[in-house]
C-alpha cells in the first residue's frame, strides 16, 4: 500500500491516507459539537439578559408615565419625560428620608464589616495557632445559618440593649449579618498573596499592623472591592432585619420598608407612576455601584483562580 508524507507531521513519519481521514472525521465531528454548543450557550445567555433587562427598562419607561399611560399603553414609550412621579415619591411618600437613611447605615455597616473582616480574615490566613481551623469554620457555619431563626432572640437582645430603632444597632447587626461571608472570601483571598512581600516588610522592621494596612490590603484591592459590592447588595436590599428592629419610628424606617409601604398604599392611592418612580430610585445606587466597580469584581472573582 502506497503512503505519503503527511507536511504537518514534524518528524516526517508517513501516516496511510486512511488514518489521516478518520482523524479529519473526528475533528469535524469535535468542530461541530463545539459549534452547537456555542451556539446553545449563547442562545441562553440571550435569553437570560432579556430576562433581566426588560424588566428593568419597563419598569424605568413606567417611572416616566402618567398613571393613565401606564394601564393604557403599558409597552409603549412614554409621551414625554413626566418627573411629576419622582417628586411626589421622594417628598410625599417620603422616599428620600428613607434614601437618607439607607445611605447612613449601610454606609456605617459597610465600612465595619470590611475592616473587622479583612482583619480577621488576614490573621485566620496567614497565622498558625491554636484554635485557627475552629474559628474559621464557626465563621463559615454561620453562613449556613437561617438569619430568621435568629429574629426572636435578636429582637429580645436588641431590646434589653436599648439598640431597637436606632442607627448604631442596626449598623451592628448588619456587621455580624455580612461577616460570616466576607471572612469565608477574604480569607481565601488573603492565602492567594505572596508571603514574600510580607516577610520583606517584617524584615524592615514594619509591625504586623502596618504590614497588613499599608502592604497587605492594597495587594488584596480586587478582593476588597469584590466582597465590598457583594456586601452593598445584601445590606442595601435587606427587608426583613430592618423590619424587625425597626418597629416604632418611622422617620428610622429604611429604602426597603419605604417601597413595600409605598406599594401597599397603592390599593387607595393608585399613584402607581410613584411607585416604578420609588422602586427605580431604590435600583439606581446598586446600578451605578455595579456599572463603576464592573472591572474590579470580575478581577476579584479570577484572582484566586489565576494566581
Amino acid at each position: 500500500m502506497a503512503v505519503t508524507t503527511d507536511p504537518t507531521e514534524g518528524n516526517g513519519t508517513a501516516t496511510p491516507p486512511a488514518d489521516r481521514t478518520a482523524a479529519g472525521a473526528t475533528r469535524g465531528r469535535m468542530g461541530s459539537e463545539g459549534t452547537v454548543l456555542n451556539v446553545f450557550s449563547h442562545g441562553v445567555l440571550v435569553l437570560w439578559a432579556l430576562m433581566v433587562t426588560l424588566p428593568l427598562l419597563w419598569a424605568v419607561m413606567s417611572a416616566f408615565k402618567t398613571d393613565r399611560e401606564i394601564f393604557t399603553s403599558p409597552w409603549a414609550l412614554p409621551s414625554g419625560l413626566h418627573f411629576g412621579a419622582w417628586s411626589r415619591a421622594w417628598s410625599q411618600a417620603h422616599m428620600g428620608e428613607y434614601f437618607l437613611n439607607s445611605v447612613v447605615v449601610v454606609a456605617g455597616s459597610l465600612a465595619g464589616t470590611m475592616l473587622l473582616g479583612s482583619m480577621a480574615a488576614y490573621v485566620l490566613a496567614r497565622f498558625d495557632f491554636p484554635g485557627n481551623r475552629f474559628v474559621y469554620f464557626l465563621f463559615v457555619g454561620g453562613m449556613s445559618f437561617p438569619v430568621i431563626l435568629a429574629l426572636v432572640p435578636l429582637f429580645f437582645v436588641m431590646k434589653n440593649m436599648q439598640l431597637l430603632d436606632t442607627y448604631h444597632g442596626l449598623i451592628l447587626v448588619y456587621i455580624a449579618y455580612s461577616l460570616p461571608f466576607t471572612i469565608f472570601f477574604l480569607s481565601g483571598f488573603f492565602r492567594t498573596l505572596p508571603t514574600s512581600v510580607a516577610e520583606a516588610a517584617l524584615i524592615d522592621g514594619a509591625s504586623h499592623t502596618r504590614t497588613f494596612f499599608q502592604v497587605m490590603l492594597p495587594m488584596a484591592k480586587p478582593g476588597l472591592i469584590s466582597v465590598g459590592i457583594f456586601n452593598f447588595l445584601g445590606q442595601w436590599n435587606q427587608y426583613l432585619l430592618p423590619t424587625v428592629l425597626n418597629v416604632g419610628d418611622e422617620d428610622k424606617k429604611l429604602l426597603p420598608q419605604g417601597l413595600v409601604a409605598l406599594a401597599v398604599s397603592q390599593g387607595y392611592k393608585g399613584d402607581w407612576s410613584g411607585l416604578f418612580a420609588g422602586l427605580v430610585m431604590a435600583m439606581l445606587p446598586v446600578l451605578a455601584a455595579y456599572i463603576v466597580f464592573q472591572r474590579q469584581v470580575q478581577a476579584g472573582l479570577t484572582a484566586g483562580a489565576l494566581k
